[in-house]
């Protein structure tokens, strides 16, 4: 990562204000990004935030300051020249609120630290492998639970509390188990349902430490599925294969978003397959580059992706399968390591 003040000179900023959470603890490492920015300067940057982390200073990479308000309204007040803000997440309140107590120039700026985020370091890597690890151990836990009667909301439960008690930050998101029908809904939160033999049952998981998530989906039958239920798992099967063989450097998300699509419509069901390929993960659960129809956005090494083509058959139910990848120099890796093969349990 550059020095944060070389990212001044390019944008012919005089400093630049950081909000998003995500991007306050890339920058500074500091564990509580959520009550925290950085003020970059052509003298340095450095951490804000307020008297509940006294510890501040010890827990960032760069030099903190602990203020009162009133001591953050000053810092303000000083502030000359033009001063980038982050378009995308600082609050209109709050943009006006700065524009009240600064003479300054505030300047809209977008996606400035998310691109420096896009390729992971080997560090970042380590992190995200531990997230996984968990995961995958949290996955494993969700399995045994799994037998008729069972409701989808004490198997989202027991994934939580299995991954906070081995240490876990906490989930990457509310864990995801759609079983049947709910299946079709990519985004089903875990209801009262209770499981029943035959269906497929969607799990969708990822753990969240030292600040980087994780992120897979597994899809599996409780007993023997219907043959149409049974087909739809194998053609998305089949196009998981064919996205991760096309998975490179050089590629476009885009390119290889068409490759899963272009596999399902071998069967029929590419009108089923509603969301787009892939997304990055890192700091954010979902951040870039993403794998979809409207990304131009060439993949290089280092970045850290999901693949996870579905196929949501409303009133019936879906299939999504997703692995987390590492996009190296001459192919990729795959981060998540747990059985993706048809699985009854």
């Amino acid at each position: 990562m550059p020095e944060p003040q070389a990212l001044l000179e390019p944008l012919e900023l005089d400093a630049l204000y950081i909000t998003r959470p995500e991007n306050v603890r890339y920058l500074t490492g500091f564990p509580h990004p959520e009550d925290a920015q950085v003020l970059i300067t052509p003298e340095g940057a450095f951490l804000l935030t307020d008297p509940r982390y006294p510890e501040a200073e010890r827990e960032s990479r760069i030099p903190a300051r602990v203020l009162k308000r009133e001591e953050r309204e000053a810092l303000f007040q000083d502030l000359r020249g033009r001063v980038g803000f982050e378009a995308e997440h600082l609050p209109y309140a709050a943009l006006e609120r700065l524009r009240e107590l600064s003479p300054a120039e505030w300047v809209p700026t977008k996606g400035v630290i998310e691109r420096l985020r896009l390729k992971k370091s080997p560090e970042e890597v380590a992190r995200i492998r531990q997230a996984q690890a968990l995961a995958e151990r949290a996955l494993e836990r969700a399995l045994a639970l799994l037998r008729p009667g069972v409701e989808e909301r004490e198997v989202a439960l027991e994934i939580e509390f299995f991954l906070r008690k081995e240490g876990a930050e906490g989930v990457a998101f509310p864990p995801i188990v759609a079983s049947g029908a709910r299946g079709a809904l990519p985004h089903a939160g875990a209801s009262e349902k209770r499981l029943e033999p035959g269906e497929l049952i969607t799990l969708d998981l990822g753990a969240k430490v030292a600040g980087y998530h994780s992120d897979m989906t597994r899809t599996v039958a409780l007993g023997k599925p219907s043959p149409e239920m049974r087909r739809v798992y194998e053609a998305v099967q089949e196009a998981l294969e064919v996205a991760l063989h096309g998975l490179k450097p050089g590629r476009t998300g885009k390119e290889v978003d068409a490759l899963a699509r272009e596999a399902l419509g071998r069967h029929g069901l590419d009108r089923y397959f509603v969301h787009s390929l892939g997304h990055g993960v890192g700091l954010a659960v979902h951040e870039g580059p993403g794998l979809s129809p409207y990304t131009e956005e060439v993949l290089e090494p280092g970045m850290v992706v999901t693949v996870e083509p579905g196929v949501y058959l409303p009133g019936v139910g879906g299939v999504r399968i997703e692995e987390l990848v590492l996009i190296t120099e001459d192919g990729i890796e795959l981060l998540s390591r747990f059985p993706r093969g048809y699985l009854e349990v």
